[in-house]
Formats: C-alpha cells, sequence, structure tokens
C-alpha cells in the first residue's frame, strides 16, 4: 500500500520516536515540505495520505484515484476540502486532545506576562532603566492581579475547559461564550455580547469555520473592557488583524497574546508584526510543539491508520 507523509518536517521528528510509524505495512514516500501547487503531484498514486498543513483541495482529490484515507496530523481540518472529499468517498480522520497541555501552559503564559508586564519588566531590567531607578524596584509598569477577574472562553471543548481549570487556581471567575445562532445544552453560557462586556480576559478556543472567520472585529473589541486582554491560540482568521491593531494602538482594549496568523508563515508581512503596536505579544504558532505533544499526535496517527487497514473503525474520524 502507498502512502505519502507531505509535511514531515513540520512534526519536529528529530526528537520523536517514529519506529511504530514506520512499522505499518505501507510504503512511505516522505516529503519534508509540500507547496499547495506541488500536492496534487504527489498524492495522484497514493491510498493514504498524512498532511498537517499541506492543503487537499477538490482538485487534488478528483486526480487521487486510489486515495482512501486522509489522516490530518492536526485538530483543525480546514486545510482538507471535506465535502469533495465526501464526493469522493475518502475518510478523513485527525488528532484530538494530544496538544492539551501544551497549548494550556502557552495560554497561561501568554496571559500572565501580559498581565505582570513581564517583557517590559524584562527589557527594563537591561536596558539601564533599572540601574537609574532611585529605588531597589521598578514601578514603572502597572500590574494587574488575577484574583477576582473574570476570564472568558469561547470554545467549551477540551482546550477551553482545560484553561478553565486553572483559572481556579488564581481565583478567577469563568464564563463561557454563547456564540449567535447556536445552542447549548451542557454548560451555563453568556449571551455574546454580554459576555465581551464582562469579560477581563477573552481566550478563544474555537475552530475557524464560515461562522467563526471574523468572529472577533471593531465592533465586538469596542464592547470590551479597555483593561482587557485577548488571547488566541486558536486559529488567526478568527479575529480580524486589522481591527485588533487598531484596538491596541488606540487602548480599546489593554492588551493581546496571538499564537496565530491568517497566513503562516507570514512571507508576505502582517499587521501585527509590528512593534509599534503596544501591549501585544505574538509568537509563531507554537503553543502545540512541546515534545510530548508532538508524540503522542504521531501516536494517534498510527492509531487510525492501523484502524484503517484493519478495516476498523477510525477512532478519531471527520468522515
Amino acid at each position: 500500500m502507498n502512502g505519502v507523509i507531505l509535511d514531515f518536517d513540520s512534526l519536529g521528528p528529530q526528537d520523536l520516536d517514529l519506529s511504530a510509524l514506520f512499522a505499518l505495512p505501507i510504503d512511505w514516500t516522505v516529503y519534508s515540505e509540500t507547496a499547495a501547487r506541488q500536492v496534487s503531484e504527489r498524492i495522484v498514486d497514493a491510498q493514504i495520505v498524512l498532511t498537517n498543513k499541506a492543503p487537499i483541495n477538490a482538485l487534488s482529490l478528483s486526480q487521487a484515484s486510489n486515495l482512501k484515507l486522509i489522516s490530518v496530523m492536526a485538530t483543525g481540518t480546514n486545510v482538507i476540502d471535506l465535502q469533495a472529499a465526501r464526493e469522493h468517498s475518502v475518510a478523513v480522520c485527525n488528532g484530538v486532545k494530544y496538544g492539551t497541555g501544551s497549548v494550556v501552559q502557552h495560554v497561561w503564559a501568554l496571559i500572565l506576562a501580559l498581565t505582570t508586564k513581564l517583557t517590559d519588566y524584562q527589557r527594563a531590567a537591561v536596558d539601564g532603566r533599572w540601574q537609574q531607578s532611585p529605588f531597589f524596584c521598578l514601578l514603572g509598569f502597572p500590574v494587574e492581579e488575577l484574583q477576582g477577574k473574570v476570564l472568558g472562553i469561547v470554545g467549551a471543548g477540551e482546550l477551553g475547559r482545560a484553561v478553565a481549570k486553572v483559572a481556579e487556581a488564581f481565583g478567577l471567575e469563568v464564563i463561557y461564550a454563547a456564540l449567535p445562532g447556536r445552542e447549548y445544552g451542557d454548560l451555563q453560557r453568556v449571551d455574546f455580547t454580554a459576555f465581551l462586556a464582562r469579560a477581563d480576559i477573552v481566550s478563544l478556543h474555537c475552530p475557524l469555520t464560515a461562522e467563526t472567520t471574523d468572529l472577533i472585529t471593531e465592533k465586538e473589541l469596542a464592547l470590551m473592557k479597555p483593561s482587557a486582554i485577548l488571547i488566541n491560540t486558536a486559529r488567526g482568521g478568527i479575529v480580524n488583524e486589522a481591527a485588533l491593531k487598531q484596538a491596541l494602538l488606540h487602548g480599546t482594549i489593554a492588551g493581546a497574546g496571538v499564537d496565530v496568523l491568517t497566513s503562516e508563515p507570514p512571507r508576505d508581512g502582517n499587521l501585527l508584526l509590528d512593534e509599534s503596536i503596544p501591549n501585544l505579544i505574538v509568537t509563531p504558532h507554537c503553543a502545540w510543539v512541546a515534545q510530548q505533544s508532538r508524540q503522542r499526535l504521531v501516536d494517534q496517527t498510527v492509531e487510525n491508520v492501523r484502524a484503517f487497514l484493519d478495516g476498523e473503525p477510525l477512532l478519531r474520524a471527520v468522515l
């Protein structure tokens, strides 16, 4: 059986145990990376394809007549044309819950860095300002305690609820957003408008879909407290980047931490990669990259492919 791995190096494979993956009875063709224009040619004869971020669109699927399974080495499946996969009877599966510890850790690193003004104080410690202080400490940047504040979470899945568990230790009240047009039955939710007005911290943990694209725009940012911060470790398109930049420049909100951008990597630049924007931390989509997280993802991928080969139900099937 022929298999193709389109963007193997996106896993950082050097420190992973890959023995189970390569022990599968599959003749793997491994590419370190694959541009969108190369996908069709590379999967044309494949029966199984593994991809992280290399997109598989309707045209590629129509040309891959032998293709039976796409295993996405990520949770988000927005890189796959799911409707086209369904039409061509191609099963799609993904990874779930593999990066919880890593992502939650990163979310709180962003929250803590912003509320303690960590980067400002670190810079002041080495650029001469501390040395010039008349006192033993430097008081130039206002620090906010988390205790008693409100953490608002958009998306109450694995990641959102795990972030909420940590919030308890800091004495935060947690609320969950009720997005427009949705019905919920598992948790008490707060109407989105009221949610934005109440939250001191808004953390996004929802997938990028047609409904969540530009979920946070100028209108939503204006509803937030001037003292609020926004955290996005989900997907870049959920937040309108131009609106976020203006909100930070004009003090509409107090700060933001983002691990994702609309186009990654930002080879043509990005509005948020601007050092003049105050109280903004941008990290390069690295919230998930702890070694343990990546190993779990490989292990889940092996489980899914093995289930497919054995004719068993896929453990994490999307289609």
